[in-house]
């Protein structure tokens, strides 16, 4: 087992910040190389006050500031215009940081491209969902909507 110190946030894992204890070719193959984690050692601790610190400066303090941003996240749908070709089909697909700026050109509030999860990859126009983990305990749905650029 390796212990390793996160530096990005990885699904069913942690947050930046933790210390995780992870199976070695996990940490030598994807979280390593990807840049996700760092090995920990004693002088570590200081990093990880830091990545918490700057974890902390990013987050949503109050719950009721959460609960306040994902009733306005779910009672809109966010309008997101892309190129798409005759049929559709979208050049590419939509990101995570597409879903961020959408949802902060519509007036509802800033949001961590980190937070959002796309499920499944929105590659045509239409009605899609992503995810948004707004703090560990409130999870909302943005319903978009995807318009082809003219």
């Amino acid at each position: 087992m390796a212990k390793l110190i996160l530096t990005n946030e990885v699904t069913g894992l942690g947050s930046a910040g933790d210390v995780v204890e992870v199976k070695n070719g996990y940490a030598r193959n994807y979280l390593i190389p990807q840049g996700f984690a760092v090995a920990w050692s004693r002088g570590g601790e200081k990093q990880v006050a830091s990545i918490r610190a700057a974890r902390d400066a990013r987050a949503i303090h109050l719950h009721e500031d959460a609960v306040a941003l994902k009733n306005a996240l779910e009672s809109t749908k966010v309008k997101l215009t892309v190129k798409a070709g005759a049929e559709g089909r979208l050049f590419g697909s939509v990101k995570t940081g597409d879903v961020a700026d959408a949802v902060k050109n519509a007036g509802i509030g800033e949001i961590d491209k980190r937070k959002v999860q796309i499920t499944s990859p929105i590659k045509s126009v239409g009605d899609h969902e992503a995810t948004v983990r707004l703090r560990d305990d409130v999870t909302a749905v943005i319903a978009l909507q995807v318009i082809a650029a003219k």
